[in-house]
């Protein structure tokens, strides 16, 4: 039987542990920078669309910090979202009208929003409203790690990584498990910054997501959104972007079960985020850590990939220590982003503290308060400098 160190629950908030009321006063840091990536101002509609079983004392941290900004807050208790979309006649009615009656969104849901029809990435660019996303992510620990990271620390890693990825012809991955996998042809996303009208952004901040046109080789899933940690070895391999095989037991059976119409590479990601949690964090959460990496298959639809659309079939793969080689240069050795070294990344993150303590990937080591970024312009136009390169908004 496999086993993963770092896995979290697969089931929803319900199965993930309750914070202290007093910890609200701990959350504060996480939930200021979330409200400032926002670019929040007085008078906004804010809806908070929150799973039933998030944390209160979650919700009512958001709740507080965006009313203290005077902006008008409304909570919305819906029923949580399927894996990757998978039931695509799920009624979002209520969830779509209130949508678009906000300004601002704050979507606290263990599966992707996204992943449906109504609420896919195309409605929300076609709307003002700006949409922050805590996929698994609406919990204590997250806000008290990841989202502590200033902002222009994860904009100056992310800036590099653009500056060195974007241009190049190949990225392969492998991992001790024994994925070996090679993408070219991509596509990644310029990620503007601060949040401007039509964007969609996941919180925290933490990774650079591209899309490639090509991908050969073989993925040993650790963790996903179908199987959780398969029981066995599961092997995917892909040739020419598509899904050519999957072998492992009882996991690859699921697999398929999943997306009977077979598979293809929708997306790739590497993480950024120096403070987010590996050992105790979700999926979707561990996906951010720096030198992190994960992908999504997407169900084909008649056969060929769709990308203007959910393919209702969203199947998130997680490596939590690969080794990333670019164009034959090494970018991540074993789960260490080497841009945390860089000379140009510690200047920045000396303008909030230590960068010996600012960049220190163990995030068991929690950021202090007064390394945060307090009075980097909350409620102002303050916030990192638009990331340059070229790709769609579409991270998934």
């Amino acid at each position: 039987m496999t086993s993963n160190p770092y896995a979290g629950a697969h089931v929803g908030y319900a199965a993930e542990p309750a914070a202290a009321p007093y910890s609200i006063v701990e959350l504060m840091p996480g939930i200021r920078n979330a409200l400032d990536y926002l670019r929040l101002r007085a008078g906004e509609r804010v809806l908070l669309m929150m799973e039933h079983a998030v944390d209160p004392v979650v919700v009512q941290a958001f709740a507080a910090a965006a009313a203290f900004r005077d902006a008008d807050v409304r909570i919305l208790s819906v029923p949580p979202f399927s894996p990757g979309g998978w039931d695509r006649e799920a009624p979002l009615d209520i969830e779509t009208a209130a949508f678009r009656e906000a300004d601002v969104i704050i979507a606290g849901t263990w599966w992707g929003e996204v992943h449906t029809a109504p609420l896919f990435f195309d409605q929300i660019k076609a709307r003002p409203s700006r949409w922050l996303s805590l996929h698994m992510t609406a919990t204590a620990g997250a806000l008290l790690t990841g989202g502590r990271l200033p902002a222009e620390v994860f904009y100056a890693l992310l800036r590099r990584t653009l500056e060195r990825l974007s241009p190049a012809s190949s990225i392969r991955v492998t991992s001790e498990r024994g994925s070996d996998v090679t993408y070219s042809g991509f596509t990644f996303d310029p990620d503007p910054g601060a949040m401007r009208p039509g964007d969609w952004r996941p919180f925290p901040y933490g990774g650079a997501n591209f899309w490639p046109t090509d991908t050969e080789g073989v993925i040993v899933i650790e963790d996903s959104t179908v199987t959780g940690v398969p029981e066995e070895p599961l092997r995917v391999t892909l040739e020419g972007n598509l899904v050519r095989k999957i072998e492992g037991g009882m996991a690859a059976e699921q697999l398929r079960r999943y997306a009977p119409g077979g598979f293809y590479m929708r997306h790739g990601l590497l993480g950024l985020n120096p403070k987010v949690r590996v050992a105790g964090g979700t999926q979707f959460e561990r996906e951010k850590h720096a030198g992190a990496f994960y992908c999504g298959l997407d169900g084909l639809t008649e056969g060929v990939p769709v990308t203007t659309g959910p393919g209702f079939a969203h199947c998130d793969i997680q490596v939590d220590r690969p080794t990333m080689v670019v164009d034959g240069e090494l970018f991540i050795e074993r789960g260490r982003l080497l841009l945390l070294d860089d000379p140009e990344i510690r200047e920045v993150a000396a303008r909030f503290g230590p960068p010996e303590v600012i960049l220190d990937d163990n995030p068991t080591m929690i950021l202090p308060r007064r390394y945060t970024g307090a009075g980097a312009g909350a409620g102002t136009d303050a916030g990192p400098e638009p990331v340059s390169g070229a790709g769609r908004s579409f991270p998934g």
